[in-house]
């Protein structure tokens, strides 16, 4: 149970966070300097608070084994995905297939690596 309020937290914190940047990055980068490189813009932000906010829940849960922080960030990934495509349903009315194929795109792409290393995150702060 520990593992899963841990990953609430995480997906959480990076969540909101994720939200203030995307709000951000929709109104005024994208107009500015367009998809892609407004984009690459806020992943170095989001990863830094990713980071952050893993060693924080890390201590705060006291999990220290990789393996369970591993587990941690794999949970906050899975919650990470079904917000996003039900964001996606409700502020786009998008399928989940659409929200799916829309991954494809070079943007989005950058922001599901971004995403796997948010899930890898716990499992690194808890390495070293």
């Amino acid at each position: 149970m520990t593992i899963l309020r841990a990953a609430a937290v995480y997906w959480a914190a990076v969540f909101a966070l994720g939200f203030v940047l995307g709000t951000i990055r929709v109104t005024w980068l994208i107009p500015l300097v367009g998809l892609t490189p407004a984009t690459l813009i806020e992943l170095p932000l989001i990863l830094t608070g990713s980071w952050l906010a893993a060693g924080w829940v890390l201590r705060r849960f006291r999990i220290a084994r990789p393996l369970d922080a591993l587990a941690v960030g794999g949970l906050a990934f899975a919650m990470l995905m079904a917000a996003e495509c039900a964001l996606a349903s409700v502020l786009t009315g998008q399928s989940p297939a659409q929200w799916l194929a829309g991954l494809r795109q070079p943007h989005a792409l950058l922001g599901l690596a971004g995403q796997v290393v948010f899930a890898l995150m716990p499992w690194w702060r808890a390495r070293g």
